[in-house]
């Protein structure tokens, strides 16, 4: 089975000072992906994975939670500069706002802005309230669902059926996480991704069960190369 490493990322500055856990600068994005380039990692949509058995040793899943304005401003470019693709995951319900779920101090995206990406980037599902599944009952999250498909139908929106889990957070014990999986079937979603810092085998075990590496706003270079071939050490 090959190793599938799926990196996580948030917010995008163009200022190094801003640099922590949820943000990364221009600078060190810039550091991250030229290295992929240049060591001839090949990057994948999601939706790619979906029918495929086997896949080149070096690849690798990118990924943007929350679709920020930010990240159209900085990383949509820099994925263009280094013919790199990515996966971008929507909250839906916070489509022209912010991202009230946190502190609201980030931009989010407007539908004319997620209508214009180019093919590089793939929208996936990040929920529509970006509340936490293990404290939804089954009919809320049927509801949550209903709302994310009504709006890609009403707005013409491409949205391959791949879930981030808002938080990371999903049911983990039974018969919740059971009944979850179920939803899940129900709606057909192809795919949910939890966070686990791991690297994945792939084809997956599970695929509502895809790990992905948190990379964090500070993480130096030797950091990340670390972090794609191992996941997150305890040393980190």
């Amino acid at each position: 089975m090959a190793r599938l490493p799926i990196l996580m990322y948030h917010n995008v500055s163009d200022k190094e000072s801003d640099s922590d856990g949820l943000t990364i600068s221009t600078q060190r994005l810039e550091e991250q992906f030229r290295y992929l380039t240049e060591n001839d990692f090949n990057s994948f949509h999601l939706s790619e994975l979906e029918f495929l058995t086997e896949i080149p040793q070096k690849s690798v899943v990118l990924t943007f939670d929350d679709v920020t304005e930010n990240q159209l401003l900085y990383a949509v470019p820099l994925l263009e500069k280094y013919n790199l693709k990515a996966t971008f995951f929507i909250p839906f319900g916070y489509i022209g706002k912010a991202d009230l779920w946190n502190e609201g101090k980030e931009k989010m995206m407007s539908m004319l802005e997620l209508q214009g990406l180019d093919n590089r980037v793939e929208l996936g599902l990040h929920s529509y309230a970006h509340k936490k599944y293990a404290a939804l009952s089954e009919s809320e999250m049927n509801e949550d669902f209903d709302k994310c498909f009504r709006i890609v139908e009403q707005n013409g929106l491409k949205v391959y059926k791949a879930l981030a889990y808002p938080y990371g957070n999903y049911p983990k014990k039974e018969p919740k996480k059971s009944q979850f999986k179920r939803v899940l079937q129900h709606n057909n979603v192809k795919m949910g991704l939890r966070i686990g810092n791991k690297i994945n085998s792939f084809p997956f075990k599970d695929p509502y069960e895809i790990m992905r590496i948190d990379v964090k706003g500070n993480d130096s270079l030797l950091k990340f190369k670390l972090k794609l071939r191992f996941g997150k050490l305890k040393l980190f």
